[in-house]
């Protein structure tokens, strides 16, 4: 009932305090749930007039208004969504082709996956990449990708590692040149890390998975 005034509500406080990070479930529904009008704007409205930056859920976005143009602004925004396929299923009945992860990933919209509430669904993270790559087909490949795609959109504080948001095949200027994840950066890509708490988290990622596909 009072969704839309909580987002202004969201929005004033952004005025006040911009420099806060907001994350916001939003569009966790499906049809049966709500009225059909309970569809339609809960996605764009919490980046809209809720500046968030990224949204949890995100199930109900193509029965959004204009869900075409909404994919295109949360990939412009690079307002990424946390898909969680296992509770979706479990508390919304969506899965399989019902769910728009491969729309998101089409539209290039960042996603990465989580667990919701691993003391509830009794799932980790591991479950839900194995259900991922075996429910939509993904490669080694674009499971690094969302993996990556989680660490860019975290919320440490820093510069990314990365040249570009969500572009994970240039790094940062200090960087360049040196292999990722190495053990022994270079004295300028030091400093960038020791500078930076995302791009360190970024950096160790690198170096699990240097690690992980050494042993293959």
């Amino acid at each position: 009932r009072d969704y839309t005034l909580q987002m202004k509500i969201l929005d004033y406080l952004h005025s006040v305090y911009p420099a806060v990070h907001i994350s916001l479930h939003a569009g966790e529904l499906a049809p049966g749930l709500v009225p059909d009008e309970g569809l339609r704007f809960h996605i764009r409205q919490a980046v809209e007039l809720g500046h968030a930056e990224r949204i949890g859920h995100g199930v109900d976005v193509m029965y959004e208004d204009d869900a075409p143009g909404l994919l295109k602004e949360l990939a412009q925004k690079h307002v990424m969504i946390e898909v969680n396929l296992s509770s979706n299923e479990g508390i919304l009945g969506v899965k399989g082709d019902e769910h728009p992860f491969p729309a998101y990933r089409m539209a290039h919209v960042p996603v990465a996956l989580s667990t919701d509430d691993e003391g509830v669904s009794r799932i980790d993270i591991t479950h839900e990449y194995v259900r991922a790559a075996m429910d939509y087909h993904l490669t080694y490949a674009d499971m690094k990708t969302l993996a990556r795609t989680g660490m860019e959109h975290n919320f440490l504080p820093g510069a990314s590692l990365w040249a570009k948001p969500d572009v994970f095949s240039s790094v940062a200027a200090p960087c360049k040149g040196d292999a990722l994840g190495s053990k022994n950066p270079s004295a300028p890509c030091k400093v960038f890390l020791d500078g930076s708490e995302k791009a360190a988290a970024q950096w160790e990622l690198e170096r699990r998975f240097k690690t992980f596909e050494a042993k293959w």
